[in-house]
């Protein structure tokens, strides 16, 4: 039987650890063989955003699942939300881990975290994913047109304010994250389970973890700034850039475009913005293909 710091997803073996990163100790789940892959989440997830494709990965790699600072069961720390800043708590995570190379997989602030971390760091990472997101300074516009789809950007706004947002969601959390999952998902009821709903609002509850998601909405305008630094340059990892039909970016191609040498991606179909738990077939699919490129 396993033990308590391992997990069984789709019937491989997968370990749970907490790893010294600087500063702050992350929480990881790996397992596999093979080249390493940093797999990055976004809001309001963890690293089990990632539990449908990561057992398809292990066949080919060796994976490595993070919850970033202030997300799942990572440490909190009461600032350093900027993505240079998180980034270079990964990047400490990484060189503990004993990675020289490795390729990267990221979702919605998981992307905010990695494409600044591909520019600072591309001697390291071998090939880099991005699936739906708006990145602040990339492809986040800068500004809001109203329209039909406005509802889909209403919490960078939300989240910036100080104070209101902590008083109107604790103690309701739970309806918080499912009005996103139900929202933003092309098939909810066949994505989410109430399980899995349950081990989000595990982690969203614990005392921290509303402060770090609502801080990277609190850096954006920190990450906008630094990362127009960053553009100046063409970031020469190859990139595969999807966003997903029903999503918050499914234009991510067309935007990613310009700002690298290479760049390879489109649009999944029948998909939402949370796209490791919708279509993680075909995604793991193409990521496999990606990386073995």
């Amino acid at each position: 039987m396993p033990g308590h710091d391992e997990i069984e997803l789709g019937g491989k073996r997968f370990k749970h650890a907490m790893v010294d990163a600087g500063d702050v100790r992350l929480h990881t789940v790996s397992g596999g063989k093979g080249f390493p892959i940093l797999l990055m989440a976004g809001f309001p997830q963890s690293w089990y955003a990632w539990r449908r494709i990561m057992p398809i990965l292990a066949d080919h790699f060796y994976v490595v699942a993070i919850d970033l600072p202030g997300q799942g069961d990572s440490d909190k720390p009461v600032d350093g939300y900027d993505t240079q800043t998180a980034g270079d708590r990964v990047h400490a995570l990484v060189k503990e881990l004993g990675f020289e190379r490795y390729h990267i997989g990221a979702h919605d602030i998981g992307s905010w975290v990695a494409y600044p971390f591909v520019a600072r760091f591309a001697d390291e990472v071998g090939r880099l994913v991005l699936l739906d997101a708006n990145i602040p300074g990339v492809t986040l516009k800068p500004t809001v047109e109203v329209g039909p789809n406005t509802w889909k950007s209403w919490h960078f706004f939300f989240h910036q304010v100080p104070d209101v947002p902590e008083f109107l969601i604790t103690g309701r959390e739970r309806s918080y994250i499912e009005w996103f999952f139900q929202r933003k998902t092309f098939n909810p009821a066949g994505t989410f389970s109430t399980a899995d709903i349950d081990e989000y609002e595990r982690v969203y509850k614990q005392p921290g973890n509303l402060r770090g998601a609502l801080a990277y909405y609190r850096a954006v305008l920190d990450d906008a700034e630094q990362n127009a630094s960053l553009a100046a340059k063409k970031i020469e990892t190859p990139i595969l850039a999807l966003g997903g039909d029903f999503g918050m970016s499914p234009d991510i191609y067309d935007a990613i475009k310009p700002l690298a040498t290479h760049v390879e991606g489109g649009v999944i179909q029948n998909c939402g913005h949370y796209m490791p738990e919708e279509q993680p077939d075909e995604i793991a699919a193409k990521m496999i293909k990606f990386f073995n490129g």
